[in-house]
């Protein structure tokens, strides 16, 4: 299970469930979705296995 946090500045935090939210510049206000995640992509498993987070603006990925 992964915990999913959006933010102010449209950008989404992918962490698995019961890890803290990394430190880094990009530490804003994240408010987590009340949803539970059971499971996301392939890309976004892998990039949380390797560096124990996934980020990305969602605005470059909006549907026309």
């Amino acid at each position: 299970m992964f915990d999913v946090y959006l933010n102010d500045k449209r950008a989404m935090l992918v962490v698995r469930k019961g890890l803290p939210i990394p430190l880094s510049d990009t530490s804003r206000k994240w408010r987590k979705k009340k949803r539970k995640v059971v499971s996301v992509s392939e890309e976004i498993e892998l990039a949380v296995q390797a560096q124990g987070y996934y980020m990305r603006k969602l605005s470059t990925f909006r549907k026309r």
